[in-house]
């Protein structure tokens, strides 16, 4: 069998070296899971997207970390609009994920191409102590550092994420958890990774997202998270819908990130960002390895 064409994109930002790296494999019909899943360990970057075309605005997706498969990945999915707009023009796509459809939009602006996800209808749950209180020892934290008027919840807009909002700035940017701990606690809670926040205004978010459950010690950017947080602050009312926040992800990595969430008063939730094509990792191109533009120090 041939190869399949592999792309590199970085989403959630213009600059090749900000974002978060995902894998793009535009036509990946005939390819088994198990041979997906090679690529996307041997792509090494938090997620790859593997579209196989039904028609010229429907493909199905699968999305695959270097470890497991995802149900849904957002940063994957703006990067794989934005690919598919430079070859084919901007205009609307229909994504069949495994968490269900997604309508993508892409636009091409005086800055560049920009893709728009909007969500399948999202879900946010209260979450149990137990798990709180397990997550939060992982992290190595303690219930002082949350913020007491954004409580704890399960969000879901494609992916389950853990949301916790933490009181203080520093707090967030001093992130050193146990991997393993946060990952097996993860994995029996059905988690795709942890969503930490600090609020800065009530429009303006600084964000970092754990996905040890990937193999990934933390993500860039991510979208399915940013919908699912979305998701949250209209559920606890701390946004009235139709409202728009900034999500700023990637700042104690080195790799600035932006999304823009759009909440409605119900249904899904639309992330926007723009992507950019990168050359594939190396010492040479001034980019990190792969799993490195995915990582922080677990020192």
């Amino acid at each position: 069998m041939t190869s399949p064409e592999i792309l590199r994109y970085t989403a959630f930002s213009l600059d090749p070296h900000g974002g978060n790296p995902a894998g793009v494999v535009p036509d990946a019909s005939g390819l088994a899971a198990d041979a997906m899943q090679r690529i996307a360990a041997d792509i090494g970057y938090s997620e790859t997207a593997f579209l196989i075309p039904v028609d010229a605005q429907t493909f199905d997706v699968r999305y695959f970390s270097p470890q497991a498969e995802v149900p849904f990945c957002g940063h994957a999915t703006i990067a794989s609009a934005v690919a598919l707009a430079e070859r084919d023009g901007a205009g609307a796509l229909r994504l069949r994920t495994a968490a269900g459809e997604v309508a993508v939009d892409t636009e091409r602006t005086a800055d560049g191409l920009r893709a728009t996800l909007t969500s399948v209808v999202p879900q946010v749950h209260p979450a149990p102590s137990e798990l709180v209180d397990a997550a939060l020892h992982a992290l190595r934290w303690d219930r002082s550092d949350l913020d007491a008027g954004l409580l704890p919840r399960v969000g879901y807009a494609g992916a389950r994420h853990l949301i916790l909002v933490v009181a203080t700035r520093e707090r967030l940017s001093r992130l050193d958890y146990d991997f393993d701990a946060l990952r097996e606690l993860m994995l029996h809670h059905e988690l795709t990774t942890v969503a930490l926040a600090w609020r800065e205004t009530e429009t303006r978010y600084h964000v970092r997202n754990p996905f040890p459950v990937g193999g990934v010690v933390e993500d860039p950017a991510t979208g399915a998270a940013a919908a699912a947080f979305g998701a949250y602050l209209r559920e606890l009312g701390h946004i009235k819908p139709p409202a728009t926040v900034m999500l700023l992800q990637g700042e104690d990595m080195g790799r600035p990130s932006e999304l823009t969430v759009s909440i409605p008063a119900a249904g899904g939730i639309s992330v926007s960002g723009y992507a950019v094509a990168v050359a594939p990792a190396n010492p040479a191109a001034g980019l990190p390895s792969p799993r490195a533009t995915s990582a922080i120090a677990q020192s």
